[in-house]
């Protein structure tokens, strides 16, 4: 999507969208060597960091959390450079606050608990269910962890199937693979 297709999709679904006004969610995207990666900041932090496609991503923030959005890189811009830093080596540790509020309670739950595997280490889908105390919640876990809607900067990639076994992800397996090689979790 170009820079004008944003523009004009945001004039058609935020109709209060005037381009001077700050809205309410910051939208835009960021190329990294994992791909194109769209991006939602809130008042309260980011609450996108998505693979996905950016009408798909506008849409559930349209529906979730408010229809003034619009691109603000005041809001936009720390975002890239801790991903421009980490993707470069330089950030073992992203300090934006994040926004959970695209993901339901229990993939909060689950997610969430990605954020304490350290830079560097992987858990497995398996101890995370045992973590949050649904043992038998494999596969609730994994899609859960496919659904996380911060990607990169909440390290859902940090969770394998089983070790030896990288298993899904929203960016897809070559994208899970580079993650964990850039932070030396698998050589």
């Amino acid at each position: 999507m170009s820079t004008g297709d944003l523009e004009a999709l945001l004039r058609v679904t935020a109709p209060g969208y005037v381009g001077e006004s700050p809205p309410d969610v910051a939208f835009g995207t960021t190329d990294t060597p994992v791909g194109r990666l769209v991006l939602a900041v809130t008042a309260r932090g980011v609450a996108a960091c998505s693979y996905d496609d950016e009408h798909a991503v506008f849409a559930r923030v349209y529906r979730s959390i408010g229809s003034f959005i619009g691109p603000d890189p005041r809001r936009l811009d720390p975002v890239r450079r801790e991903l421009d830093a980490y993707f470069e080596g330089r950030l073992r540790a992203f300090s934006l606050p994040v926004d959970l509020q695209l993901a339901t309670a229990f993939a909060r739950t689950v997610v969430q608990m990605t954020l304490s595997v350290p830079y560097g280490s992987v858990t497995t889908h398996g101890e995370l269910a045992g973590r949050i105390g649904r043992p038998q919640a494999l596969h609730a876990v994994a899609n859960a962890l496919t659904a996380n809607p911060v990607c990169v900067i909440v390290p859902c990639h940090r969770a394998v199937e089983s070790p030896g076994v990288l298993g899904g992800y929203a960016g897809g397996p070559a994208a899970k693979e580079h993650l964990l090689r850039l932070e030396g979790a698998v050589t």
